[in-house]
């Protein structure tokens, strides 16, 4: 069989469309509008990048953007500074200070600083502790992405058997918490686990996010299995460039699955989209009105 290639691209752009529509609603209703604040230290290409397509989707989406750009030589109180100020600001409902930060500066501090109210890269400890007892919280970008991708393929997760390879804050251990939230059966595993592959051929959702090129192999994939590919790794190229890959070797996987996200055009597509949803989710919250049909 070949495998169904989940669209993330599209997806992603059907989701930031109903963004849309509930930030103008929300204009018409309550005349509140969203705002996200992005702060970004020093200037890592990567993030340059990530910070930029941010700022053009949240304009897009009818919402405020506000983007604040530090030196990568920026104190740690300079810093704590601004996310101080971000907090207080009635007109900012969503903070995401751009990971990862210079070394010189305490990431985990730097988290633990931001209001948890505003909080939409889901990564302060209440955000995270909450999610972990099943209650409503703002949840990771990627994770969430996941889901809704996942259900572009299946109405329902419940009673499904997923893996999560990969034990991160940022994903691994959200999108586990998240499964849960679906009924599905999960096992979270790593690059150490034993026997990875035996455990992989059982799952009906496989999520890779271990960060090793095409580590998960075809034969490791149960017939008709649901990959959704995380990873994103550059390798050489025949032509002396470079060629992006997931975690996932595709051409193997996607004959023997049953859909399958691509690696570009998967994943990664839906990050910002579910950024827009968690700061449109935020606001509603802060404002005390009903949450968002997204």
């Amino acid at each position: 069989m070949t495998a169904r290639i989940i669209d993330g691209k599209a997806i992603a752009a059907e989701l930031r469309a109903r963004v849309a529509g509930e930030a103008s609603r929300l204009r018409r209703a309550s005349g509140l509008t969203a705002g996200l604040a992005v702060v970004l230290v020093g200037n890592d290409p990567a993030s340059e990048i990530y910070v930029r397509n941010k700022h053009r989707e949240t304009q897009a989406a009818g919402m405020v953007s506000f983007e604040h750009r530090l030196p990568a030589d920026v104190s740690q109180a300079e810093l704590l500074a601004l996310v101080a100020k971000l907090n207080r600001d009635p007109a900012v409902h969503g903070i995401l200070v751009q990971l990862p930060l210079p070394k010189s500066l305490r990431t985990e501090t730097v988290i633990n600083a931001i209001d948890p109210a505003k909080d939409v890269d889901g990564l302060h400890p209440q955000n995270a502790g909450r999610l972990a007892g099943g209650f409503a919280a703002l949840s990771p970008c990627t994770p969430l992405g996941c889901i809704i991708l996942t259900k572009s393929v299946h109405a329902s997760l419940e009673g499904l058997n997923a893996i999560v390879i990969g034990r991160s804050n940022l994903v691994g251990r959200p999108l586990l918490q998240l499964l849960l939230n679906e009924n599905a059966t999960v096992t979270i595993a790593h690059s150490r686990s034993r026997e990875l592959p035996k455990l992989c051929a059982r799952a009906d959702l496989v999520y890779a996010a271990v960060g090793k090129a095409e580590m998960v192999r075809g034969d490791w994939i149960k017939q008709g299995a649901t990959v959704i590919d995380i990873g994103i790794n550059r390798l050489a190229a025949a032509d002396g460039k470079t060629r992006l890959v997931g975690d996932v070797a595709f051409a193997e996987a996607s004959q023997v699955a049953g859909a399958i996200t691509p690696v570009p055009g998967g994943v990664g597509q839906m990050t910002v989209a579910c950024l827009l949803v968690n700061t449109l989710r935020a606001a509603c919250a802060i404002a005390g009105l009903s949450k968002p049909a997204v």
